[in-house]
């Protein structure tokens, strides 16, 4: 059997900062491959470096030392233009505070990424309409960020994180602002995105229960990985959301 095509092959990947003279190491030597369609979860305790590893996987920030391919691409021979580039193509992003801009309707938070593309307007309309209809909220797509609640305002994110269509997506604490119920919710949209569209999930959480929603728990502990687990009784997915806000 071929071994799976791959989204992220690290290997030996490193991170340090500097104060002063000072090498402070957040990540130590670290090998992991995703292929494409995973859902990952990183996981571990503050410090132990999963929110710097999701940096690096997505090209927000660069290692120190080590192999970092993603999405067929080697990061670290990319300018800083190319990798912002890359990012905008294979790339998309969840945050936890939804980092929406509050001057703009829903429909024009998610159509941002399509704007730095040449991308004709009636296209990016029929996009940013796809999307907001595959998060249930075709009929907020008028609304304000303050005329929506948490949970409506995270699937804004969610489509607005998938408009331009990307492979990766990739999301920091998507959960950690949410109520139980919208929650639940957001992790079920994810896990739709990974099961029907085949998009490659890295997820970054504390909470076990989002972590269930993965195929694959990754444990980092003081910069290196500590173990890999293996979800096996994962949540049922339903078919269909529920447009409850």
């Amino acid at each position: 059997m071929a071994a799976p095509e791959l989204s992220v092959r690290l290997r030996g990947l490193a991170k340090s900062y500097w104060r002063g003279a000072l090498e402070i190491p957040v990540l130590t030597g670290v090998d992991l491959d995703i292929p494409r369609g995973g859902y990952y979860a990183l996981m571990g305790p503050s410090g132990s470096g999963k929110t710097t590893l999701l940096n690096l996987i997505a090209g927000i920030d660069r290692p120190t030392g080590g192999e970092l391919e993603v999405c067929g691409y080697d990061l670290n021979g990319l300018d800083d233009d190319e990798l912002a580039g890359w990012r905008s193509r294979n790339v998309g992003f969840i945050f936890q505070n939804y980092n929406l801009i509050p001057v703009l309707t829903a429909f024009e938070n998610v159509e941002l990424p399509l704007l730095l593309t040449d991308m004709a307007r009636s296209e990016r309309r029929d996009r940013v309409d796809r999307a907001l209809r595959l998060v249930n909220l075709a009929d907020r797509m008028r609304n304000y960020p303050r005329q929506l609640s948490g949970g409506q305002e995270q699937r804004v994110a969610i489509a607005r994180a998938i408009v331009h269509d990307p492979g990766l997506l990739v999301a920091d604490e998507p959960t950690g602002a949410l109520d139980a119920r919208n929650a639940e919710e957001a992790l079920v949209l994810l896990e739709h995105l990974n099961q029907e569209l085949g998009k490659t999930i890295v997820l970054v959480t504390h909470d076990p229960k989002a972590a269930q929603h993965a195929r694959v728990q990754i444990h980092l502990e003081k910069g290196v990985l500590d173990r890999t687990v293996e979800v096996h009784d994962r949540p049922v997915l339903p078919r269909i959301l529920e447009d409850r806000g």
